[in-house]
């Protein structure tokens, strides 16, 4: 990008098998979608769909148009496998809680 002025950021994707964070060189004033796709993260895991998973910038959800800072952290989040909301009421159901302290001994 000689020339242009340009920003360093990192595009960053998680599975439970396998991480990967990849600095990228992007113009100022890129979004998050400009810096996924120049990143090539895309071609390491193909299973990324953009129109369905949420992206962030480090840990704060952001929609896609969202422009970048120096030194940003973009991070796509996969989708979750189980609600959390749902797990606690099945615990709960099955007779599943929390000791809390004060018990007879």
């Amino acid at each position: 990008m000689a020339g242009a002025e340009v920003m360093q950021v990192e595009v960053a994707y998680a599975r439970p098998d396998r991480q990967l964070i990849l600095p990228v060189e992007v113009p100022k004033g890129a979004t998050i979608e400009q810096a996924i796709r120049l990143s090539g993260i895309l071609e390491h895991f193909p299973e990324i769909d953009l129109e369905k998973q949420a992206v962030g910038i480090f840990g704060k959800l952001k929609k896609l148009d969202t422009p970048l800072r120096e030194g940003d952290r973009v991070e796509i989040y996969r989708p979750l496998i189980a609600d959390p909301k749902e797990v606690r009421k099945q615990r709960a159901a099955a007779g599943k809680r929390m000791k809390k302290g004060g018990g007879d001994l």
